[in-house]
């Protein structure tokens, strides 16, 4: 009977522990699987109708382990660029982030508003732009899709509202933040690139013979 005893008691014990120590690490692996920049993003204060059909894609390391990572939502919106944009800037400045002034914001120029900003350790690109509308099937034929660099086409129809990317980096993966290439002559030895003037000084004085 002691036997018993002991061997139920410590079936209990073990039961106890391995549910005691289920429940932290059930919490501790989802903290560390959800990334923290999404969190954030969701407590943007922004209207319901400019958050629609809202995707998250990430890619890279959380600790910059080869490649660092990068966080990407797109939503779209039911009014208007200019009016989502200023929507978007309001709740980014109320969040703690700050207008960042970089060349390459952006890359290539881009139809819409698209605004960079800096908080902390991250870099953030918002880009705001009215949506690319697919024309409808004809005849029962599905459309034909739009080129790998559409452009915007005039809101007819349902076309209508606008459509928002957000990309949100580590500061230290972020090109940008680095110091860019000069063309300084004084670094490079010789002027990239050379002024000509029809200056009189500039030619040469033939000697006297």
């Amino acid at each position: 009977m002691r036997e018993r005893r002991r061997l139920r008691l410590g079936v209990l014990v073990l039961v106890s522990l391995l549910l005691l120590g289920a429940v932290p690490a059930f919490f501790a692996v989802g903290a560390l699987s959800r990334d923290p920049v999404f969190d954030a993003l969701d407590a943007l204060e922004v209207p319901v109708w400019a958050e629609q059909t809202t995707v998250d894609n990430v890619s890279g390391s959380r600790w910059c382990l080869q490649d660092c990572r990068l966080r990407e939502r797109t939503a779209e919106s039911e009014r208007p660029a200019e009016e989502t944009a200023a929507e978007y800037e309001r709740a980014l400045t109320a969040t703690g982030w700050e207008p960042w002034s970089v060349e390459r914001c952006p890359e290539q120029p881009a139809p819409g508003r698209y605004t960079c900003w800096r908080r902390d350790e991250l870099t953030l690109d918002l880009w705001v732009r009215p949506p690319t509308c697919v024309p409808p099937p004809v005849d029962g034929e599905p459309a034909i899709p739009p080129s790998p660099q559409p452009t915007p086409a005039e809101p007819t129809g349902d076309c209508t509202g606008s459509s928002v990317s957000i990309k949100v980096r580590n500061a230290i993966d972020d090109d940008r933040t680095r110091p860019q290439p000069s063309t300084d002559p004084s670094l490079t030895g010789e002027d990239p690139f050379p002024t000509f003037t029809d200056d009189p000084l500039l030619e040469l004085t033939p000697s006297p013979s």
